[in-house]
């Protein structure tokens, strides 16, 4: 699973050539907060980019060379062009990314196309590390089913939501919650944890905390300093996707 050929790395950071990259599947990512885990890092970029389209693999690493960077890989151009587009300058995690078209091809690629070539280096270490890769891969994909279904279905509710067919109350909806400064958000998918919202909502003046009820996954609060600044954070992320689920943000009932 690893990504690219380490002596290709400098030519990838150097953002700054006179030549143009070709769009392909891969775009790479500089500029990221280097205080986040890499797996945190990683949850977040697929929670943010998957809205754009399949993601095949997602590379960051914890070694000092490649501190803030990371390469994801799309299963074709056209989701990875308009990621880069639509996400340029995002602010994650206090910093904004930038973003352009990897200057190599990632192995997953490599592999898919036949132009593939094992490095000696990483061949030694593949046999050892064969079974811990594949109850990994095993996990990773496993994972994957699930933001599928909810993507297409929203989150499933409590059976305590749901409303009872013959009871007078399920005929008369509830009035919308008036202006307040604390929003709430539905229509999570169940990985989504609150550093991830805390990146997405902390971009808008006034913001104070996330919170996340445990035994109700799918939900969030996220509190602000006054009505206005709960507003403007609504209008600007409603509809906002985190992998294929959109959100959607009403205000608080308190």
């Amino acid at each position: 699973m690893a990504l690219l050929e380490q002596k290709n790395v400098a030519d990838v950071n150097n953002v700054s050539t006179g030549t143009e990259v070709p769009p392909n599947v891969t775009i790479y990512i500089n500029n990221l907060n280097e205080k986040i885990k890499i797996d945190e890092l990683k949850k977040s970029l697929h929670a943010v980019f998957s809205q754009f389209g399949k993601i095949l693999e997602i590379l960051a690493f914890k070694t000092l060379k490649h501190k803030g960077q990371a390469w994801v890989v799309f299963e074709d151009v056209q989701s990875a062009t308009n990621a880069m587009r639509q996400m340029q300058s995002f602010p994650f995690y206090d910093k904004p990314m930038r973003i352009q078209f990897a200057k190599t091809k990632s192995d997953i690629i490599a592999k898919a196309d036949g132009t593939f070539v094992p490095r000696e280096k990483r061949k030694r270490h593949e046999e050892k590390g064969k079974k811990k890769k594949e109850h990994h891969d095993a996990n990773q994909a496993g994972i994957g089913l699930a933001p599928a279904y909810a993507g297409a279905y929203g989150a499933t509710p409590p059976l305590s939501q749901i409303p009872y067919p013959g009871g007078a109350k399920s005929m008369v909806p509830e009035a919308p919650a008036p202006p307040n400064n604390i929003l709430f958000i539905q229509n999570l998918p169940n990985e989504t944890t609150p550093m991830m919202l805390q990146m997405l909502f902390q971009q808008y003046p006034g913001f104070k905390e996330v919170r996340m009820v445990e035994t109700k996954p799918g939900i969030a609060f996220v509190e602000y300093g006054d009505e206005m600044q709960s507003t403007v954070a609504m209008h600007g992320l409603q509809g906002f996707k985190i992998q294929q689920n959109t959100m959607l943000i009403t205000y608080a009932k308190k």
